[in-house]
């Protein structure tokens, strides 16, 4: 009730605005990675099927990205789907979220603002594990951004954190066994090449969202993520609000990184 009441007095349209000001007068995150988490709760305290929360959480990610991208936010990582999700979930609510991610590749591809943010998209994960019809979709879509470099979206599907990280060792192994590599070579700087984010400006997330409350990184870039600032917030994602991102970038801003240091 008193939402909605402040909502209509303008409140809420003024509290924005000067955080907004603030924001923009300190450090801008270049990477924000999202964990977008509590969908199929939002739906279950609405009386939806789960799908439904997935929907609208997918069309909460547009809106996002045009805050992080009005922000100067370079790189964007999104959490979609991850390895668990693919094991646990019932066909159902798979061919549910299948069929949503079908269509968002879709927009994103005939996106007039993707092409003109010049957004490179990449799709980090066990990609194989999809339908192909949907891989297929996605190295389309990848083709056809691969040339832009003033923005970059991540985004994390059939995605594990320590499946990238042995998929890592794999090919430096490779690369050892064929005498192409030094076993005295491998340190930490030519390892990150070899994650998913290796070939990007800004590979490791400087700040990392999560939503609904939960406080865990479940599983979600271990190896590029040691040193981000993490921000949990009690806001489903469906609900999650522009305020809420300002909130969580204004929160990074106050921090002091030390980098383990």
């Amino acid at each position: 009730m008193w939402r909605r009441l402040a909502e209509r007095l303008g409140v809420y349209r003024l509290y924005e605005y000067l955080l907004d000001r603030e924001v923009r007068g300190g450090e801008i995150p270049r990477h924000v990675a999202f964990i977008l988490d509590g969908n199929r709760r939002w739906a279950r305290r609405r009386g939806f099927p789960p799908w439904m929360g997935h929907r609208f959480g997918a069309e909460k990610v547009d809106e996002v990205l045009d805050w992080c991208y009005d922000l100067g936010v370079v790189t964007v990582t999104l959490y979609v789907l991850s390895t668990e999700n693919l094991e646990r979930r019932s066909k159902e609510e798979l061919e549910n979220i299948f069929g949503i991610l079908r269509e968002k590749i879709d927009e994103l591809a005939s996106s007039e603002e993707l092409h003109r943010r010049q957004v490179r998209v990449k799709f980090i994960g066990d990609i194989k594990r999809l339908p192909v019809d949907i891989q297929e979709k996605m190295r389309e879509l990848e083709e056809r951004t691969r040339s832009y470099n003033k923005r970059y979206l991540n985004i994390a599907v059939a995605y594990g954190g320590r499946h990238e990280i042995l998929e890592a060792v794999r090919q430096i192994a490779v690369e050892v066994r064929s005498g192409r590599l030094s076993p005295e070579e491998i340190d930490e700087k030519l390892f990150a090449k070899y994650l998913y984010t290796g070939d990007e400006p800004h590979p490791e997330p400087d700040l990392v969202i999560r939503t609904s409350g939960e406080v865990r990184i479940s599983n979600f870039l271990l190896w590029q993520i040691a040193y981000s600032e993490l921000v949990f917030l009690d806001v489903y994602w469906p609900d999650f609000r522009r305020i809420d991102f300002l909130r969580a970038i204004r929160t990074y801003q106050s921090r002091q990184r030390r980098k383990g240091a």
